[in-house]
């Protein structure tokens, strides 16, 4: 049984061939997604979905004619944004990832969608949430007449590649526009309509891994949030277990059949009534790439090349183990919740403003994030885990990180066994029962 696990990332586009049976990567293709287009507003994150999906089809073409007879296909990829298409399955925009800032941008009255829909209605949405992202095109007019749908790229591409006249969306996609109530697993539909949302916009949603049609003989599967195909390429279904991942930004993951929500942590649905209970840090490993641009520019400064010092970082890093003085709050982006909160470096002193307490306190702040994140959780839930599993290049290529959060966390940590997580959870999607 080999299937194949596509994520459409939000900086690469991966594609993997996995023995399902042995959970072995027979194939892998990776590529930068540098789709990113020119903002027509500040703020705002926009790619072009023509150029991702003509890259994704040409990878796919070359992985199918390489490795055949496979079983399924499952996709995965970036949450939250969408793209508009038509009723001839036609992109009607670009694609509005969830970096937009749309939502945290002022009105004539000073007011930002998301601060209306939070005061209004109480609903923690987010700048960046697709429904969110919506309302602010419809308040500027900026809704596509052709508009037929809304949906995220992964919906979309499983939709192109199964042959199906309309998006049929997985509840873990829909939740992460907006507006979902998870545990009764219905769009909030009444809400919407007072907000003035086109309801035939939003696509069918279903709770199953459904077979949407079939690519070139492949059965291909509804497409699964990246969050939750990632927890399944690197944990599986074991309880129990925690997954902090460090990417852009940075998440923690529990899987529990227990519903719990709390001010910065999301229960997003998975399978056959579990939930991921997750929660987000914005910076996560953009934090440390900050660090890295301070280094690089005070280096250009001194007359030096223009080059990356990640590893003059890690070589002042392995000068110090000891913990730093200082105590780094690394949400230099805000939160998804408190888009204005800045952060900050305490307890400087004349002796410990050095580079190495500046790097492996910007560290400890990117764990130390998560971890507050982790103890909300168990103590919401009573869960206990005792498995502590890392993904993410952010944690992959830093030996450092990996033994803060070891260290925090007091659990051994243990790597994700694929690389490619999100691609091999898509995979893994294929075989489960909802």
């Amino acid at each position: 049984m080999k299937a194949i696990g596509i994520d459409i990332g939000t900086t690469s586009i991966s594609i993997v061939v996995l023995d399902l049976v042995k959970k072995k990567v027979l194939a892998s293709r990776c590529m930068d997604n540098d789709s990113f287009l020119r903002a027509e507003q500040e703020g705002q994150g926009i790619q072009d979905p023509t150029l991702i999906f003509k890259r994704t089809m040409d990878a796919l073409d070359e992985i199918i004619g390489n490795y055949p007879d496979f079983s399924a296909i499952g996709i995965t990829g970036q949450m939250h944004g969408i793209v508009y298409i038509d009723g001839m399955r036609r992109f009607a925009s670009p694609l509005y990832t969830w970096q937009d800032e749309s939502g945290n941008r002022p009105d004539a009255q000073g007011n930002t969608m998301v601060e209306l829909v939070r005061q209004r209605y109480g609903i923690p949405v987010a700048s960046g949430y697709g429904l969110i992202t919506y309302l602010c095109h419809k308040r500027e007019g900026k809704v596509p007449a052709n508009a037929r749908y809304m949906c995220t790229i992964m919906d979309y591409i499983a939709m192109r590649l199964s042959g199906r006249p309309k998006p049929l969306m997985h509840v873990s996609n829909a939740a992460s526009l907006g507006f979902y109530d998870v545990k009764e697993g219905l769009f909030q539909t009444k809400i919407l309509s007072e907000l003035g949302v086109d309801l035939s916009l939003i696509p069918e949603v279903t709770s199953h891994f459904e077979v949407l049609g079939s690519f070139r003989g492949i059965p291909v599967y509804t497409a699964i949030g990246d969050n939750q195909a990632s927890f399944l390429g690197a944990v599986g279904t074991q309880e129990n277990s925690v997954l902090v991942n460090m990417g852009t930004g940075g998440q923690i993951s529990v899987l529990s059949d227990t519903f719990f929500e709390a001010p910065g942590i999301e229960a997003r649905p998975i399978y056959d009534g579990h939930y991921l209970l997750a929660g987000s840090s914005l910076c996560g490993g953009r934090a440390y790439a900050v660090v890295e641009h301070f280094f690089r520019t005070f280096a250009v400064y001194a007359g030096l090349p223009d080059i990356p010092q990640y590893d003059l970082m890690a070589r002042i890093l392995s000068s110090e183990k000891e913990s730093s003085p200082l105590k780094i709050e690394t949400t230099f982006k805000g939160t998804r919740f408190d888009p204005d909160k800045k952060g900050s470096i305490i307890g400087i002193t004349e002796e410990n403003l050095t580079p190495v307490h500046l790097i492996r306190g910007t560290l400890e702040g990117m764990a130390q994030e998560l971890y507050d994140m982790y103890h909300q959780i168990c103590e919401g839930t009573n869960l206990h885990c005792d498995r502590l599993y890392a993904s993410g290049n952010g944690l992959r290529k830093n030996p450092a990180l990996m033994e803060i959060f070891q260290k925090k966390f007091q659990m051994p940590l243990l790597l994700a066994p694929f690389e490619e997580e999100a691609a091999c959870g898509a995979a893994i999607s294929t075989i489960l029962k909802g």
